[in-house]
């Protein structure tokens, strides 16, 4: 019988009330209220699924896809088809985030360039210090470097 095929019967004998022991000793369980951490951590996931698919695409002023990006454009549209409505401008999308600590960052979060209080650039943040962007006029979507201790982080309500 494997861990996860034993949780119900230990669940049953043991009570809701030890469910993080059993987590803590290496058992898999749904934890109830914890969805909304879990759904918000699924569309940040779907979102760079969706940024990296779009690997390639060309860069455009005013672009919001499905071909051609800028980088609000592109954050807006892969968080879009993973469900989250996001606002239009790279400013817009920073206000409208969650702002949370670079030490605190996970994969799916923006990661937002800025010039003193001014935002100008936005991306998903990939892990590893990289991020999916379509950074400028002649470029293409790709997965890049954070080039920059400029930034600021926020994470999608």
């Amino acid at each position: 019988m494997t861990a996860l095929n034993r949780v119900p019967s230990l669940m049953a004998r043991a009570g809701t009330a030890s469910a993080l022991t059993i987590a803590a000793v290496g058992g898999a369980i749904v934890v109830p209220g914890a969805a909304p951490g879990a759904a918000a951590a699924g569309h940040a996931t779907k979102a760079l699924q969706v940024a990296a698919s779009k690997k390639g695409s060309p860069y455009q002023w005013g672009a919001t896809g499905p071909s051609r990006f800028d980088c609000s454009g592109l954050t807006q549209y892969s968080f879009k088809k993973a469900g989250k409505k996001l606002p239009r401008t790279a400013a817009q999308q920073y206000n409208s985030t969650r702002h949370i600590s670079s030490s605190s960052r996970k994969q799916g979060d923006l990661v937002f360039f800025h010039a003193g209080p001014n935002v100008y650039h936005v991306g998903i943040y990939a892990g590893q210090g990289k991020i999916w962007h379509s950074p400028k006029t002649g470029a293409v979507v790709r997965l890049e470097k954070i080039w920059t201790n400029s930034v600021w982080y926020g994470r999608v309500k």
